[in-house]
Parts: structure tokens; C-alpha cells; sequence
């Protein structure tokens, strides 16, 4: 009878931990231009403090950039107004200068160089790719925003950073 229960356990176990949809812990996301070009990849890994965005891109303007994770995961050609605000759970003010801030979207500029390329690691500290309240993964998802300025850590809502130049969506369902 207890081999019976003990099979019949193991085998609920395997068979609904195959159908759980889990947020997956590492995932790239495709960035792109005003019209369309890919730029490369950014890579999203979950890490014990926080989340690390790795950044592989090539055609952006040389020079230093505002980059914040926003709070929906549509990019709308060509202004991606349509990823909305900076994403913040936690409604805290923008800037990582500012003593009520930081955003949780709110990460390092980017420095970019004369050939247009970039290839960084930046930490996100305050978000999640698992579950709950900072987590990436929200109902509409979110995005990765890449502004034409850089951002002055202090500026409400978002650094005085000039307009969106590239986007990329981050969802669950990505590969």
C-alpha cells in the first residue's frame, strides 16, 4: 500500500511539474531602432541580487544613454510611447541620484562608443525575473527602453533624457 501511495505521488508530481508555466530565469530580447533595425540582444539573467541585463548592440548613436526598463512590453514604432512609464512597483521617485528614488527600471547610462557599438553588463537591483511585485514578468509585460540622452539621475519622471530611440520587449514566453 505504501509503494502504491509512493508511486501514485511521484507520479502527480511529474506529471503537473511538467504543466507549471514558470517565468524562466535567463532570456533574450531582441532590441530595435525608430524603424524596425535590429540592434542586437539583450540578455535578462536572474541573480541573487537583482537582475543583470547584458547589452550586445551595434547602430546606435555614439555618446551616453539613458536605459530604464518601462512598464509594458510594447514597442511601437517610432517613438515606443507605447511602452509607457518607467517601471516602478515599489512608486518611488526616478533617478539613482535621487535620496527617494531609484525607479526600479532605473539603470546606469550607457556609454556607447564612436563606432556605435556597446557591450555592457548593468545590475537592476530592484526587479525579479521570478514571481511578485518587482517582478518583470508582469501581466503586460515589460520593456527595455534605450533614450537618446543621457539620463541625469535626478529629473522627474525620467532623467530629462530625450526621446526613445531603441526598445525591446520582455515577456515570459520568450525563448
Amino acid at each position: 500500500m505504501k509503494k502504491v501511495t509512493l508511486l501514485y505521488i511521484i507520479t502527480i508530481l511529474v506529471l503537473t511539474s511538467g504543466c507549471a508555466i514558470e517565468n524562466p530565469k535567463k532570456l533574450e530580447v531582441e532590441m530595435k531602432n525608430e524603424t524596425g533595425d535590429s540592434l542586437g540582444k539583450a540578455t535578462l539573467q536572474e541573480q541573487s541580487d537583482g537582475v543583470e541585463v547584458g547589452l550586445d548592440l551595434e547602430g546606435l548613436p555614439p555618446g551616453e544613454h539613458g536605459i530604464h526598463i518601462h512598464e509594458k512590453a510594447v514597442c511601437k514604432r517610432p517613438d515606443f510611447v507605447s511602452a509607457g512609464n518607467h517601471f516602478n512597483p515599489d512608486d518611488t521617485k526616478h533617478g539613482l541620484l535621487h535620496p527617494e528614488g531609484a525607479h526600479g527600471g532605473d539603470l546606469p547610462n550607457l556609454i556607447v562608443g564612436d563606432d556605435g557599438t556597446v557591450k555592457v553588463t548593468l545590475m537592476a537591483p530592484m526587479v525579479t525575473l521570478s514571481k511578485g511585485k518587482t517582478s518583470l514578468f508582469t501581466k503586460e509585460g515589460t520593456s527595455l527602453i534605450i533614450d537618446e540622452n543621457k539620463d541625469d539621475g535626478m529629473t522627474q519622471p525620467s532623467g530629462d533624457s530625450g526621446k526613445r530611440i531603441a526598445c525591446g520587449e520582455i515577456k515570459s514566453d520568450q525563448k
